[in-house]
């Protein structure tokens, strides 16, 4: 491995402009001896290029919207919104919601145009908060963000495992439901996510740009059988009816309590963001992905919304359905066939698991850049690329590992398990909260900002103090239970793990971090073609 230094002592020398109150741009360094851009931009931020970079726009689109899976997801979690908030309350908490991660992600896509590497919001946050606080920050902002992605992963592919068992409940009515063969399905979903990250990782692009063609027309597929079939509702059902069926006394509380239905269907956009080592012309191609495919996403999702609402037919039957998923009943409801039902779930369950292979490449990333930063134990290892196929492999083992060992808690408890699982929502958007937040003090001051080629201009301290008012409403109402008054079975346990997960972070960063983590480290062999050496 080459030899690295704490990028604290050269960090002023490739990062000035982000922390200069005159305006200074500090020393120039020549880069003219790269002819490629994306090393160009990786060398300026002091790293080396290791991963190969064959994703174009469209592949990375697919990636992004194929991992978000929005319109499917709103399948899986609509019943949430249905309890607190009602129809009406799906339908106006999901413009919210569209809105407020719109103004998320075009933060973002402007953060990872000044910076694209893999490591996303820890390494953004280095560059833009004061130098007292940047490494306590920094580091406690790469524990969320690993955190999250390791929480989306496990939920990704106990999804996928149990609507599988959904569908042997729906064609064979005597069937057991089992939690430990929820457990194996996961596994097995896995092993093929790990397959094709790693021995059809050559191929993985051309494999997202296909899923995305998948992922569009499976949704008029879905949507016109089910608007053709069902029933239909009228207007004033949707748009007019509000319920606060969780308890709660305040249709206003119920309302903002109901919202993580959304927000749960949008989480992961920041997954292409990790990916960008790997991405041609990341500082521009990653930004407009990201944009399309909150765009993309969020008006399929919300078309489906608007079908799921009108056609949802008998909820009581839905909701009480043994295959555990409502919407497998609507569909059985919609086609009055189970083979039709069979077929509709499966389309889903074919994207949900390839979303599964997108979260494990994501989280993976995020894991070996964290790593290559020494930021977590066993960076020596993690943090390597293997040299033949010049993929983190090491990262991607332990991730798997975490995931099947999280598994077991479901043979246990499902209650646990997806307590544990819960954790995506506050990680995802803590992590974005944190650099948005540095953004937007810079601009209301006024500070020097080295943007990339992709910038939101004037709009940016609009889209950055809304982002972040959103952020905080979500990220408060994600914390709450779905139904009042709380057991130990409605609790929602994922305040205690945030705060558990916070702390341990925090400890982890006294005894272990600040004498290991300097910030992102500079490689180098990278400063040294910089300067001519």
């Amino acid at each position: 491995m080459d030899q690295i230094y704490p990028m604290k002592t050269a960090h002023e020398r490739v990062s000035s402009d982000h922390n200069s109150n005159n305006g200074e741009t500090g020393p120039k360094i020549e880069t003219d001896s790269f002819a490629d851009r994306d090393e160009r931009e990786m060398a300026i931020l002091g790293k080396k290029q290791q991963l190969k970079r064959n994703f174009g726009f469209m592949s990375i689109l697919g990636f992004s919207c194929t991992l978000m899976v929005t319109w499917e997801g709103m399948f899986c979690v609509f019943v949430y919104g249905l309890t607190d908030g009602g129809p009406g309350g799906l339908v106006y908490g999901y413009i919210f919601c569209w809105l407020g991660y719109f103004a998320v992600v075009a933060s973002l896509a402007e953060l990872v145009s000044m910076a694209p590497t893999a490591g996303g919001q820890y390494h953004w946050v280095y560059l833009l908060a004061p130098p007292s606080s940047r490494k306590f920050l920094s580091y406690i902002t790469g524990w969320q963000s690993i955190v999250a992605w390791q929480a989306c992963l496990a939920s990704a592919a106990y999804l996928g495992g149990t609507i599988i068992q959904g569908l042997l409940v729906l064609n064979y009515p005597n069937y057991v439901f089992e939690r430990y063969q929820g457990t194996l399905l996961l596994y097995a979903v896995m092993a093929l996510a790990v397959f094709f990250n790693t021995y059809l990782a050559k191929h993985l692009p051309k494999v997202e740009g296909a899923i995305l063609i998948i992922h569009v027309v499976g949704f008029f597929a879905i949507l016109i059988t089910m608007t053709y079939l069902a029933p239909h509702g009228s207007p004033k059902d949707v748009f007019a009816t509000f319920l606060k069926d969780g308890g709660y006394e305040s249709m206003g509380l119920s309302f903002f309590v109901g919202i993580i239905t959304t927000v749960f269907a949008f989480l992961g956009a920041d997954g292409a963001i990790h990916m960008c080592e790997e991405i041609k012309n990341a500082s521009t191609i990653v930004p407009w992905s990201l944009m399309t495919s909150i765009a993309l996403n969020g008006t399929l999702g919300f078309a489906m919304l608007f079908a799921i609402l009108f056609c949802i037919g008998d909820i009581d039957n839905a909701l009480a359905s043994p295959t555990g998923f409502p919407f497998i009943e609507i569909f059985n409801q919609a086609t009055n066939s189970v083979a039709g039902a069979t077929a509709m779930t499966s389309l889903i369950l074919s994207l949900m698991i390839f979303a599964t292979v997108a979260v494990l490449a994501a989280a993976s990333r995020q894991m070996w850049a964290f790593a290559r930063d020494r930021g977590v134990p066993g960076s020596r290892y993690i943090g390597q690329v293997e040299p033949r196929t010049r993929l983190p492999l090491y990262s991607i083992g332990l991730t798997t590992v975490i995931t099947l060992l999280l598994a077991l808690i479901n043979i246990g408890s499902t209650e646990a398990f997806n307590a544990v699982a819960s954790l995506l929502v506050a990680g995802f958007l803590a992590s974005y909260s944190i650099p948005i937040s540095l953004l937007f003090w810079k601009r209301v001051r006024g500070e020097k900002i080295h943007y990339g080629p992709w910038k939101l201009g004037k709009f940016g301290i609009l889209a950055n103090g809304f982002s972040l008012i959103w952020c905080i409403i979500a990220l408060f109402f994600s914390f709450w239970p779905t139904a009042v008054p709380v057991t130990a079975q409605t609790m929602n346990w994922s305040c205690l793990l945030y705060g558990a997960t916070m702390i341990f972070s925090v400890g982890f960063y006294i005894f272990y971090g600040r004498f290991r983590y300097n910030g992102p480290i500079v490689e180098t062999s990278v400063v040294e073609q910089l300067h001519g050496v």
